[in-house]
């Protein structure tokens, strides 16, 4: 089934046969979908509505980023188990299929020939960064990803990316710079200028990633993780209060998101 009219993109509801549901971190999974109808509309940034069961517990849908879109039509999803729906997911096996509904969103500008990126992944967030750095023909790209402790790591080489440089921090110390994320970007900006910073991962981090770069004047692209409802702005649920120069209240993660610009958001009502 085609749904239309979401701001004249066409979006696809298909059932993806899973072709793989690997473990690649504890609790953590990539998992493999055939669904060449998303796969070849889907961009980094971008995310797709699983209905997870086939009943009606759980009764909504999923939101996941996508992690990366293959040439023979295979989507790949990234996700950590935190509760009923993604316990679900994490049991269910190859050769089943899930209702997708997707690509929906707006996601990253990329950089372009000659241009670098920094991109900064806290956990869970680092799903559509991997998508992003994984363009062909596209600009370089650095990555500084963060963790609270060694065993969250997430394997690049398990998710497809191992040839992206990469810096790791860790909250405890158990692998990595000691210390937050955040701390890496500081040194990074430190010391280099002109790139562009694209992020996803927890609000405290969000935060602080745009400050340091609205403070540079550095061009920052946010993606915003928000529990949502419809996926499509029709239920108004992930709404975030906006800049005061921009020309809405409030903005809606599904609909004008994920991606935005550091600058559009209001930080201080996060």
């Amino acid at each position: 089934m085609q749904i239309k009219g979401l701001r004249f993109m066409t979006i696809v509801e298909h059932r993806a046969e899973i072709l793989s549901n690997d473990e690649v971190a504890p609790d953590t999974f990539l998992m493999r979908l055939r669904s060449p109808e998303i796969a070849t509309r889907a961009a980094p940034g971008q995310f797709v509505m699983v209905r997870v069961g086939h009943g009606r517990d759980p009764l909504l849908r999923r939101p996941f980023s996508i992690c990366g879109s293959r040439n023979e039509g295979t989507l790949l999803l990234l996700y950590r188990v935190v509760g009923k729906g993604t316990r679900i997911l994490a049991e269910t096996g190859t050769g089943r299929h899930l209702s997708l509904m997707g690509p929906l969103g707006h996601g990253f500008r990329a950089p372009g020939k000659g241009q670098s990126g920094l991109l900064v992944a806290g956990g869970m967030g680092l799903a559509p960064l991997v998508f992003l750095a994984g363009l062909p023909g596209e600009g370089r790209c650095t990555l500084l990803t963060g963790y609270r402790t060694a065993t969250e790591i997430i394997s690049l080489e398990r998710i497809g990316a191992k040839e992206l440089e990469v810096s790791i921090a860790t909250e405890d110390g158990s692998a990595g710079h000691k210390g937050l994320v955040t701390e890496l970007l500081e040194d990074e900006l430190a010391g280099t200028g002109g790139e562009t910073v694209y992020t996803c991962g927890p609000m405290p981090m969000l935060r602080k990633v745009a400050a340091l770069c609205l403070e540079r004047g550095v061009d920052c692209q946010v993606s915003l993780e928000s529990v949502m409802a419809c996926g499509l702005g029709a239920c108004q649920g992930c709404a975030v209060k906006a800049a005061p120069k921009e020309d809405r209240t409030y903005l809606h993660v599904c609909r004008d998101g994920p991606v935005f610009k550091a600058s559009a958001i209001d930080w201080g009502a996060q």
